[in-house]
């Protein structure tokens, strides 16, 4: 869906943990020009951003 620009809008809950390998949650080779709307800190440390997909 975001290779193919359907995806409007991003939401993202980045967490302050750092741990190795992993699978990403976007497809290689894309790149998605975004806007942030938003964004909250956490006492935690976890940040909630929002952003939108340039056209």
């Amino acid at each position: 869906m975001i290779r193919a620009g359907l995806v409007d809008e991003f939401r993202l809950l980045v967490s302050p943990i750092m741990l190795g390998g992993g699978h990403s949650h976007f497809p290689n080779g894309v790149r998605v020009p975004l806007q942030l709307l938003a964004d909250r800190r956490f006492g935690n440390g976890v940040v909630f951003v929002r952003y939108r997909a340039e056209p």
